[in-house]
């Protein structure tokens, strides 16, 4: 079996990987400029969810512009529009245009996150999509673990020159554009062999319905279950986002160096389970590496309550990172699953998805600050394991359809090969089925 590199994923990881080193530095250094403006620190907190929001709010109609107007050009236009960005917020010097930016931002989220989902669908291959969205989810962990150390470096060395910073952060913003321009491909080469010879210069929506007619005879599973799904699983992941400084710190007494040493390990595990929790998504079963996230979640959240040391926030929270790391590539590859059956209108079902899975993540640290400031630590902890069972309870509902059918979420049971790596064999027919037609 003859084997070559998949180069236009391995731009998609690398852009994944330089597109966090350059979003990091604003990461880290928005909050900091904003105060330093003068923004109380409920703006600032405003300041930071605002992108999140306007991309949960944008993305179903966005999704249906990749699909309308090609993965690849929405791609580019997004990173294109990132790196603006950065730009700007080198000039911005009030903080109304500091709010402008930051929506700015959620465009291009909204507009990149469909279309890089779907092209990693797309070029990922059927037996190891999941370990495609592992190793870009790695990449993206790794690059923003070490920009944002290099954000405060650079913040100390130029005596805190945020103008400075940004115009670093454009810089870098800069080179992911250069690799998807170059190296990306609309469609894999699986793809365009299937198709009859010569069809490649066909408009765009000609050729996605030549791609989706073997899947268009198959009945399409409803969507809109899954987006429950992506946003219950999204809020317990998530839930303690930006809280754990404070959880380490005031609940737990820990020191900031130590808290610092807790990132870095859990950083650290996550590097290294990510490609482990998408092989065994793709290679033994998608169920049971969701199951992990519920499973890593409980327990964290029994440990913050019952050993609040240095020891167990440790553990506690390499475990949470561990229940993310098994939480994205399994949800990647579902996601790929189901938006196989319409490759149309692919990337708007994959935006809706990842909108359940945004909203999770936004409104989850809402309800935990919520839930910690009005009945303390221990109703935030038991709120949360709850609502990891509900979420497991739920997963076992949305896959059983009318009729006694099941939607599959266990992985291929064959040896793949790793992700990046394109196997030149036929792909194997999709496993899932259902009774109804598609529903948003």
């Amino acid at each position: 079996m003859k084997r070559k590199l998949n180069i236009p994923l391995l731009a998609i990881v690398g852009e994944g990987l330089l597109s966090r080193l350059s979003f990091g530095l604003i990461s880290f250094t928005l909050p900091l400029y904003a105060r330093h403006l003068g923004l109380s620190l409920t703006e600032v907190g405003i300041l930071a969810a605002l992108n999140s929001a306007v991309a949960v709010a944008l993305k179903p109609l966005l999704g249906w512009a990749a699909d309308r107007f090609g993965l690849k050009r929405t791609f580019v236009a997004a990173i294109s529009l990132r790196s603006l960005v950065s730009l700007l917020l080198g000039f911005a010097s009030v903080p109304w245009e500091l709010f402008a930016i930051r929506s700015a931002h959620g465009l291009s989220m909204s507009l990149r996150d469909p279309s890089a989902n779907a092209l990693i669908a797309e070029h990922g291959g059927e037996k190891s999509v999941a370990s495609a969205f592992a190793w870009y989810q790695t990449a993206r962990t790794v690059a923003g673990s070490v920009s944002k150390a290099f954000a405060g470096i650079l913040l100390t060395l130029t005596a805190a020159n945020y103008p400075l910073v940004f115009f670093v952060a454009f810089a870098l913003s800069v080179l992911p554009l250069l690799v998807v321009a170059r190296y990306v491909k609309e469609e894999s080469d699986t793809t365009r062999a299937n198709r009859n010879p010569g069809s490649s210069s066909e408009p765009l929506a000609q050729r996605n319905e030549v791609e989706t007619s073997a899947s268009a005879t198959q009945v399409r599973p409803k969507v809109l279950p899954f987006v429950g799904l992506g946003f219950l699983i999204a809020s317990t992941a998530e839930m303690l986002n930006g809280l754990f400084p404070v959880l380490a710190t005031e609940y737990a007494g820990l020191s900031n160096a130590q808290a610092g040493v807790v990132y870095a390990v859990s950083t650290l595990v996550t590097i290294f389970s990510g490609p482990i929790f998408g092989w065994l998504s793709d290679n033994v079963s998608r169920k049971l590496v969701l199951m992990v996230r519920g499973v890593a979640n409980t327990f964290s959240s029994i440990l913050y309550v019952v050993a609040p040391t240095f020891a167990g926030i440790g553990v506690a929270k390499t475990l949470d990172d561990m229940g993310k790391a098994a939480f994205r590539p399994a949800w990647g590859a579902l996601m790929a699953q189901i938006s196989s059956f319409d490759k149309r209108n692919r990337a708007r079902t994959m935006s809706w998805m990842s909108m359940g899975e945004d909203a999770g993540g936004v409104l989850a640290p809402m309800l935990a600050g919520f839930l910690w400031g009005t009945w303390g630590i221990t109703a935030l902890m038991g709120s949360r394991v709850l609502l990891a069972i509900v979420a497991e309870v739920y997963a076992i509902v949305v896959t059983r359809l009318p009729g006694g059918r099941v939607v599959s979420v266990n992985g291929q049971q064959q040896t793949g090969s790793h992700s990046l790596v394109v196997q030149k064999h036929r792909p194997a027919e999709l496993a899932i089925t259902a009774e109804h037609e598609q529903e948003i």
